[in-house]
Parts: structure tokens; sequence; C-alpha cells
């Protein structure tokens, strides 16, 4: 495997398991309750990371399989990758971003059925990836809507580090949960 697949391959792998640990924080029967009106469930949050790595898989599927019936070379960089995308701006949830109407979850699945499919969709989305393993990824630039024109290497660390900022969101709906268990149990009868 070339060491740049590697390299981003074990960062979404890292990425996935912190997302299962948050989303095991939250107890089973409150994963598909939303913390507030305006707010998504643990649920929602799972669906909406299932469809974008979806449409990204799809994507990802057709530029590695253009790549390689173009010709594509082999790369000859192994330079590291990981700072070649604003990780941190994409991970920052100190500003709420609203998302795109066709991103945004239906909520017509439950947090168990979203993580099996998620599942399946990471497979999909790793298999197309690695498909181009040992070709120049990084010359194959597609159009993000918000990153602008970037390579296949970031788009896969586009990937992990938008289900960063959702793991985020994750612990912050456990955290809101838990904060309304205390005050409901801390309630007198009246």
């Amino acid at each position: 495997m070339h060491p740049r697949i590697e390299e981003v391959i074990n960062y979404l792998d890292t990425k996935r398991t912190a997302l299962r640990e948050a989303v095991e924080s939250v107890p089973p029967e409150l994963r598909n309750q939303q913390p507030g009106a305006d707010r998504w469930s643990v649920a929602q949050v799972l669906q909406h990371l299932l469809i974008i790595e979806k449409r990204i898989g799809l994507g990802m599927t057709k530029w590695v399989n253009d790549a390689n019936t173009g010709g594509l070379g082999t790369e000859t960089e192994t330079s590291s990758v990981m700072n070649s995308l604003p990780l941190q701006l994409i991970t920052d949830r100190s500003q709420r971003r609203n998302a795109p109407d066709e991103v945004r979850p239906r909520g017509d699945i439950d947090a168990e059925s979203a993580w099996v499919a998620l599942e399946q969709s990471r497979e999909t989305l790793r298999a197309a990836f690695l498909a181009g393993d040992g070709r120049a990824l990084s010359q194959v630039i597609q159009p993000h809507p918000v990153l602008g024109p970037i390579n296949l290497y970031q788009w896969m660390l586009f990937v992990g580090s938008h289900e960063v900022r959702h793991t985020a969101q994750v612990h912050e709906i456990a955290d809101q949960l838990r904060a309304d268990a205390a005050t409901t149990a801390g309630a007198t009868p009246a």
C-alpha cells in the first residue's frame, strides 16, 4: 500500500473509532431522541454522515475509475498529505453551519440502522479509494462545494475531518441528554 493511501486510511480508521466511542457514550434508548427542537439526534447525525459518505463514495468510485482508465501515472510523492487541507477549519464547531437540504437527515432511520449503513458506506468508499492505490491521486482534482478544487487525498481527509466535527456533536448531544436527565431527576414533585 502506498504511504499516502495508508496515512489517509489510518486517519479515517482512527476517526471512525472515535465516532463509535462517542455514539456508545449515549444510552441506546436515547440515540433517537433530539436534545432540543432545533438539534439533531445521534441517529440524525449518523444519517447525515451516511448521506455525505455515500455521495463521496459514488464520486470517488467514478473519479478513480476515470483516472485509472485515463492512464493516470504512478504516485511518486511520499510526503504526508495531512496538512494539505485546513482540517481544523472543518472540525471547528464554534460556528454553527447549516447543512444544505440535500444532505440534511430525514430522521427516518434509527441510530442502529444508520450505524450499519454508515459502516457499509465506509467499505464502499474505502474500496473506491484503494482502487487508486499507487496512482497519482494528488493530480485528480474535483470541486468541493465549500473547499473549492481539492485532490482525492484531500477528499478523503475531508471525510475524516467532517466525521470529527460530528463526533464532537455527538458528545454535545450526550452532554445535553445527561444534563436533561439530571435536571429531571433533581426536580421535586409538586
